[in-house]
């Protein structure tokens, strides 16, 4: 092995690894973290679903990777949801825009991963078309931990983050 091959990724390793411990939650993609408070509908809004962040994307086509490393262990036919399960239990979701249910997949490209399979944060769940959804949805994506096992999540402020950015304090 020369000193270079040091720095390759190994055959088994996607691109886009990003290596961070089983507690912590990532960005899931390039954007702006936002207070869930300002978003538009009120069950993510007043928390009723669990304490969370939200993001806006400006991009017109984003891929929303998994912001944990766990179990994909919901993962919606029509591609607007996912949640991931941390090996502590930890619960999160992963909502794209609100009532994008009603698109019924429309604008939605599910990568590989199916409910059960073991997921690393950074990896790409969901390819959404915003520009496309923002004509008729709010295309907000909230991530929300559904269930925190007991844990306090301090979320960091409002501002610009990119995917694998520890949203966590």
């Amino acid at each position: 092995m020369g000193i270079f091959d040091f720095f390759k990724k190994t055959e088994d390793e996607p691109e886009n690894t990003i290596h961070v411990s089983d507690d912590m939650i990532i960005a899931p993609a390039d954007g702006e973290q936002i207070d869930i408070s300002t978003v538009s509908d009120p069950v993510f809004a007043e928390k009723m679903m669990g304490d969370g962040v939200a993001f806006r994307y400006p991009e017109e086509k984003v891929t929303i990777c998994s912001p944990l490393n766990g179990t994909l262990t919901v993962l919606f036919p029509t591609g607007h949801a996912f949640g991931v399960t941390m090996k502590n239990g930890v619960e999160v979701l992963v909502h794209i825009g609100i009532e994008t249910v009603n698109a019924k997949g429309d604008g939605f490209t599910l990568h590989h991963k199916k409910q059960g399979d073991a997921v690393k944060a950074g990896d790409p769940i969901v390819t959404v078309d915003f520009a496309k959804l923002a004509k008729t949805y709010d295309v907000s994506t909230m991530l929300i931990i559904t269930d925190p096992k007991d844990q306090v999540f301090h979320f960091k402020g409002p501002g610009p983050v990119h995917k694998g950015d520890p949203i966590i304090e």
